[in-house]
């Protein structure tokens, strides 16, 4: 078994400002949707949808969490994403985990999503 995608609900603006912040930070593509009744957009990697943006007017950022904490992605060029990240002033943190030489960058999305994006081999 794999993870397909995750999905995110939200606000049309909300969700504007989502796909924007996945696209521009993560590099992801908006992609094929199907025409369902809600407003939303596909962001693809490697010719795979693995985030899910849905519109929504009952759900908000402010609810709370649940057990979910984190999104984690595997990605390369570490020192050009922490670059990304600052250029968009976006809060993070650092944490290298030399046992299985992998530099874990967390952060948040605009909806308040938890994001963890791994880097192996790869330093600050």
């Amino acid at each position: 078994m794999q993870l397909h995608h995750i999905n995110i609900k939200g606000s049309k603006k909300l969700m504007a400002t989502e796909k924007e912040f996945f696209c521009e930070v993560l590099g992801l593509q908006e992609g094929y949707r199907p025409g369902f009744s809600t407003g939303g957009n596909w962001l693809y990697t490697n010719n795979r949808a693995i985030v899910h943006l849905s519109e929504s007017e009952s759900h908000f950022s402010n609810e709370k969490q649940g057990c979910v904490d984190h999104v984690a992605f595997q990605s390369s060029d570490l020192t050009n994403f922490i670059q990304v990240l600052k250029d968009r002033k976006v809060k993070h943190s650092i944490v290298y985990l030399s046992e299985v030489e992998m530099t874990q960058v967390f952060f948040k999305a605009p909806s308040g999503t938890g994001i963890e994006v791994n880097f192996q081999n790869e330093r600050v």
